[in-house]
């Protein structure tokens, strides 16, 4: 399964959003799963991970998460790459960005020149509020479905699924339901093969339930 060009070896970027009390798991879950994907599994040892992943904020300040962890931003907007993928998470922090206007239109600004937009928790509450999931599916964790239908009102809540994909837009459930994501989005680049793989090495079980698809 591989929605891209297959046997398309190229490096894809990443870009994950971070932000003060930002879930750590929602960060670290996905980048953990991009950085040991291989694409030969039998030169794991020998060869690097076809993804690039970097973080992006405001500024360069460091980024405290939950818990304490200090993130240190790649990039700000201004100057990100171009992404293949952009992810938005979540955490206690989105209940006071969903509020910061400047930061909405960001997330829009790079949401629509990336190739793929994925919100894990309630990231899909900060993607909701640019207007890109009115009249989409999309998820998020099960404590903030109403958080969610608030900041975005017309998008289509779907409860008791893992993830949700329309075209270019993926949400995902809550805290480990981001990993499951990643390695769908593993897939999705680099085929199944290489996707289940990923999963097998991180002792993880690869996704093939509880999915909306919309494609």
């Amino acid at each position: 399964m591989s929605n891209l060009d297959d046997g398309d070896a190229k490096t894809r970027t990443v870009g994950i959003l971070v932000f003060d009390n930002v879930e750590v798991m929602d960060v670290m879950g996905p980048f953990e799963v991009f950085s040991v994907t291989r694409l030969d599994e039998t030169n794991r040892d020998f060869t690097e991970s076809p993804f690039k992943v970097l973080l992006l904020s405001n500024d360069m300040k460091p980024i405290k998460a939950i818990g304490g962890l200090k993130l240190q931003p790649d990039y700000i907007f201004e100057n990100s790459p171009s992404l293949d993928l952009f992810i938005v998470p979540g955490g206690r922090g989105t209940r006071t960005e969903v509020n910061n206007d400047k930061l909405i239109q960001k997330i829009l600004n790079i949401s629509q020149k990336s190739s793929i937009t994925a919100t894990i928790c309630t990231g899909s509450s900060l993607l909701g509020k640019t207007g890109l999931l009115d009249g989409q599916f999309a998820t998020t964790h099960w404590r903030a479905y109403g958080f969610l239908e608030k900041s975005a009102p017309k998008a289509k809540i779907e409860k008791k699924v893992l993830f949700t994909i329309n075209q270019k837009i993926f949400t995902s459930a809550g805290v480990t339901s981001g990993i499951s994501l990643a390695l769908y989005l593993v897939s999705y680049f680099y085929g199944l093969e290489v996707g289940k793989a990923t999963a097998k090495f991180m002792e993880f079980p690869y996704p093939d339930h509880n999915i909306n698809l919309n494609i």
